[in-house]
């Protein structure tokens, strides 16, 4: 009963920089990065092992005033993961600590009167006079256990993070196994990294009105190598011309490059395969959402 563990999830508004923390913490890529917001659109469960102590991590989307279906549904699971780990980890932008979408979620977190460590990230883009006066505002708005300003990009203060998250955990169960730092399925990472090179390499709407699932995955041992096809889901037709784009350029590029991110995760050459569909207003759908995986 020595050992220590406990589940926390990290909130906050979109593009803050939770994804980067999470993968920082566990040196490895698991949820993906671009600059555009609201990138994460699913809950993702992250593990960190120690020396007798588990922390589970839930990386959830971004909180944000929600316009489509797709976006409710982002937002509800987000706020759905208070309830369901032993502390928050609210995470906030220096320089915006006093956005709108900071001040929803704290009034989320007073309903439930949950313990929460702030994180004020980004401190490596902001000085530190202007750092004190946000400290200062967001300790009068919620009784926050430890408040460390971090730089999720850099490493800075997030040593400092994980002192403060370990010496809150209580004696509990190893609930994953060492070797284990998320619980994706092979599916589920294919479709992150197709849907992050969709966000790097296209534009406007684009990223948004796109969905990615993966038809299969047969990993072929005799020729170090594992065949993938998955299908890129966009609303319209002129949405699927971009995503193709002129004489296949576009599709060639995203292909090309998920496909050498994912021979780095799983250790063997791959070939991908992909195909765009029109999946006519499936960010509004309920039932299309459920069958896209949100």
């Amino acid at each position: 009963m020595n050992f220590l563990s406990g589940f926390t999830a990290i909130l906050g508004p979109p593009n803050v920089g939770k994804s980067t923390l999470l993968n920082r913490i566990l040196g490895a890529k698991i949820a993906i990065v671009t600059p555009k917001p609201q990138t994460t659109r699913n809950r993702i469960l992250g593990i960190y092992h120690g020396d007798g102590f588990q922390i589970v991590f839930i990386d959830t989307p971004g909180i944000h005033r929600s316009k489509t279906a797709l976006h409710r549904s982002m937002v509800d699971s987000a706020l759905a993961s208070i309830q369901e780990v032993d502390l928050v980890l609210l995470m906030v932008e220096a320089g915006r600590y006093d956005a709108h979408e900071v001040l929803d979620i704290i009034t989320k977190l007073q309903e439930i009167n949950k313990s929460c460590i702030l994180a004020i990230n980004k401190i490596d883009i902001l000085s530190r006079k202007k750092l004190l006066p946000a400290i200062d505002h967001l300790r009068h708005l919620y009784p926050f256990e430890a408040v460390i300003p971090i730089s999720a990009l850099t490493g800075d203060g997030v040593d400092s993070l994980l002192c403060e998250l370990k010496s809150r955990l209580k004696p509990g169960p190893r609930f994953y196994p060492e070797e284990m730092k998320s619980d994706q399925t092979e599916s589920f990472v294919v479709s992150e990294i197709v849907r992050e090179k969709i966000y790097l390499y296209t534009r406007q709407e684009i990223p948004y009105s796109s969905a990615v699932t993966v038809n299969r995955i047969e990993e072929r041992p005799e020729k170090n190598l594992i065949y993938i096809t998955a299908i890129i889901h966009t609303e319209t037709e002129s949405q699927k011309k971009v995503v193709i784009g002129k004489a296949g350029h576009m599709i060639k590029a995203i292909g090309k490059s998920a496909r050498e991110n994912l021979e780095r995760i799983f250790g063997m050459r791959v070939y991908l395969d992909l195909f765009v569909r029109v999946e006519k207003n499936w960010s509004h759908d309920a039932k299309a959402l459920r069958r896209l995986g949100y």
